[in-house]
């Protein structure tokens, strides 16, 4: 899989990683906090739900309201995640 472009790596499921197939707001948001913690989030995605007293809660009523918002994050969360997904098929 390592021959794999980058645009077409899939996740467990079988599907495209960049399709976000049943991928939830809640999900993307959770996992990329996990990865990052928010201070790191706050300075991969510069938005003020990241870096003002930051809660899970806050940050999905922002990025619901505001799709430029989500759509960063969720790039964030493809790229992370394709990453994640081809370092562990080298090893």
């Amino acid at each position: 899989m390592s021959d794999t472009p980058y645009h077409e790596v899939r996740d467990e499921s079988g599907h495209l990683v960049r399709e976000l197939h049943g991928v939830t707001l809640v999900h993307i948001l959770d996992y990329l906090v996990q990865h990052y913690g928010w201070q790191e989030l706050d300075r991969l995605v510069r938005i003020n739900c990241f870096a003002n007293n930051p809660t899970i809660k806050s940050s999905l009523n922002f990025l619901r309201r505001m799709p430029w918002a989500r759509e960063k994050v969720e790039q964030l969360y493809v790229q992370t995640r394709t990453d994640e997904i081809l370092r562990r098929n080298k090893a």
